[in-house]
This record gives structure tokens, sequence and C-alpha cells, in this order.
């Protein structure tokens, strides 16, 4: 692997990881705007307007937008979570630069009022389709009970209501705002030519002008409040525990990833023998959530009615069991066996390893090879994870559960 970056003058980082026996290439913009960076009445703008991005600029319509991805046959898409929006493409090595130059033009779009308005529709739908989602809608409401104010609650969809709200001239000032040069990176991994994506880049996007963009990155330890919504359709009960955790930049992440293994992993976890294994609930998992100056770990249960006392009270115990006697060193092992086999695989491929190097790149303004992670990993120790779980007691959590009224 040889690394190569470069910054244009308008503060547009330009990252590439090359390794020429691979036998593809991705590419990707990775933009420092997502639900976090909403204001209340916007809400939603960040997700709406990744959608506008296909529907073409000035020179391009969308259906053209479309063909000219599909000639190349890339295998394509875009993401919007409350810290960044991402627009990614794999493709064959003779490829890419086609790939990239179209990318580069999209990061300029047309947002025309008609496309705008029609757009509305499909955003609401989409609002619609995830709100019958339990799974889902339970995460995205405990996430803003937890936060509770801060903008790390904000839905990456919005709402009826602001979706409704948002005009095309608000939509147009946020992406003058955000997806300013000096707020995003343009990255590539894989089998590709770096003297021909800069070339090409300093051309293209040189002109772009950088704006003044910030993000509050405080720490935020959470309401710790405790809510339950009413849904007569459901038959089971869905429950979301949030707590704090370190953040993207701290180097406890990596015990943090392995604790949520240990304590929720869909295999061999303290939640998969306590709780599933034993038929109290149908799925139970907790993961740690990285962010820009905070974090969380997210449980998500599923049961049936009459099991929902027992459950929480077995999950207080898990948590209370951490707390008092911490984890094990065969809990660890196989914690970081499960997390190095999941990194080394996703890795071995360039698109795999494109959101790895640009979300380095945003969060911590480096890179970091894979090596470097695999050696983050197998140095945390078990002392590492207790004193993570001492600071900040994973048991203390927000709680927010939607089931059938007669559940209450």
């Amino acid at each position: 692997m040889e690394f190569k970056e470069e910054k244009l003058d308008n503060g547009l980082s330009i990252i590439g990881e090359m390794n020429k026996s691979a036998k593809s290439a991705a590419v990707g913009f990775f933009i420092k705007a997502g639900a976090r960076d909403e204001i209340r009445q916007i809400n939603g703008v960040s997700h709406f307007l990744e959608h506008m991005l296909f529907k073409g600029t000035d020179k391009l319509s969308a259906l053209e937008v479309n063909e000219a991805f599909d000639r190349t046959g890339a295998q394509f898409n875009a993401g919007t979570s409350e810290e960044y929006t991402v627009y990614y493409a794999a493709v064959l090595p003779e490829y890419l630069l086609d790939v990239t130059q179209l990318w580069i033009e999209l990061m300029r779009p047309a947002l025309r009022d008609d496309d705008f308005d029609i757009e509305k529709n499909v955003i609401k739908e989409e609002i619609a389709m995830y709100k019958d989602m339990p799974s889902f809608d339970v995460v995205d409401q405990c996430r803003s009970l937890h936060f509770d104010g801060h903008p790390c609650g904000n839905s990456v969809l919005g709402s009826n209501e602001s979706i409704d709200s948002l005009t095309s001239g608000q939509m147009r000032n946020y992406f003058t705002s955000r997806y300013a040069p000096n707020n995003m990176a343009l990255a590539c991994a894989g089998n590709f030519d770096w003297e021909q994506i800069c070339s090409s880049a300093a051309k293209l996007c040189g002109k772009w002008q950088s704006q003044v963009v910030e993000r509050k990155l405080e720490h935020y330890n959470g309401s710790k409040k405790k809510k339950r919504i009413d849904k007569s359709n459901l038959s089971r009960e869905h429950i979301c525990l949030m707590s704090s955790a370190v953040s993207a930049q701290d180097p406890g992440r990596f015990a943090a990833s392995l604790l949520g293994i240990i304590v929720g992993d869909n295999v061999g976890s303290r939640f998969f023998w306590e709780l599933v294994d034993k038929a109290l609930a149908e799925a139970a998992s907790m993961q740690f959530g990285p962010m820009d100056g905070t974090g969380a770990f997210y449980s998500y249960i599923r049961c049936s009615a009459e099991n929902v006392a027992l459950v929480l009270d077995t999950v207080n115990g898990i948590f209370r069991s951490l707390s008092q006697d911490g984890i094990t060193e065969d809990e660890l092992r196989k914690a970081k066996n499960k997390v190095l086999s999941s990194l080394v695989i996703k890795n071995e491929l360039p698109m795999g390893r494109l959101g790895d190097l640009g979300s380095n790149w945003l969060y911590l303004g480096q890179y970091r090879t894979v090596e470097d992670d695999v050696k983050a990993i197998k140095a945390v120790g078990v002392d590492d994870v207790n004193t993570l779980i001492e600071q900040f007691n994973p048991g203390d959590f927000t709680q927010l559960s939607i089931g059938a009224a007669e559940n209450n």
C-alpha cells in the first residue's frame, strides 16, 4: 500500500491509498454535513440534499447521470448520517477517472425548484416507510431523547413538518455553507493513477470557494430519561437503551468497540446467552457509536409483552455485573478475534477500505493503515475495558420503548 495526499488552495483534501495488485478501485466524497449540523427548522436537509445531487447539474439531467454511471458498470450509492454524507463508487480501474469526474460534477448540483418539489414527496414516503419499521424508529427516537437538545439528537430523515416547511432557498444556503471544499475530502482506494486523479481534481475543483465551517464538538453525557410510546399495531416490544461513550477521536474507541461486542454481539455475547439463548428476547444487541467529540453505546432489544419486565431486569443485572466484576480475559480474546476478522475482511476490497480511509481523515485528519488499527485492537487489555466501564457506566442509560398499549 502507498498513501498519497494533497490539499488544494481552497482546502479540498485529496487522499489515496494505492494498491496496484487490486482488481478494482473505489472513490468517494466525504462531506462533514450531517443531521447534527442542522437547526430544527431545516432538520432533514442533509439527507434531502443527498437525494438532490442525483437529480443532476446544469449540464446533466437525472437520466444522463444514471446513464453515465451505468456505462462504467460502477456500483455506486450515497448515504447520510448524523455525522457526514458520503458519495461513493466501486469500479474497474480503467473507469475510475470517469467516475471521479462524474462525482466532481455532481458535487455542484443544479438544485432545481421542480426537482426539489417532486423529491419532497419521495422524502416523506421514506419517513413513512421507516416509521413502519419499529426497530429503526425506536433507535431514532431514543437518540433524540438521549441527546435531548444536543445536535447529535437530530433525526437524519427529519419530520413531515420540517420537510414540508423546508424551502429550496434554505437548501441552497445549507449547501453553500457545508459543501465547501475545506469541509470535504476526495478519497480513492485500490488500483488507480494518483497523478490523474490529482490533476483532474485540481482542474475541476480548484475554483470552488472555501467557507468558514463550524461544528460543536462538546461531549454529552445523555439525559438518562425513560419514555414509552404506545403503538397499537405492534405485537412485540421494541426497546432502545443509550449511554454515553468515548468519541471518534479518543484512543479508548478501540476498547469501546470491544466492549460492545462482549455485551451485545449476535453470537456468544452476554446479551446472547442471557436473553436470546434463553428465549427471553428475539433480538438483543449492543454496539458502540463513535461521533465527533462524543459517543454512545446503543442497545436494541425486541421481546414479547409478557417478557418485558424480566428482560429489563436481566439487562440491568448484566450491566451491574460489568460494573462490579468487569470483563474476563476469555471474553476479550473472543471479542478481539471478531473485531479483527471483520476489520481485515472488510478492508481486503478497495470499496471496504474506502470507508475507513475517508472517515479517519474526517475525524482524525490522519491516515491510518489497517495494520495501525490491528495493533491498536491487539493492544487493548482487560484493564482498559474495565476502566472504560467504570468511567461511563453503560448501565446508567436513557431508555425508550415502543409497544402496544396493553403492554403498558
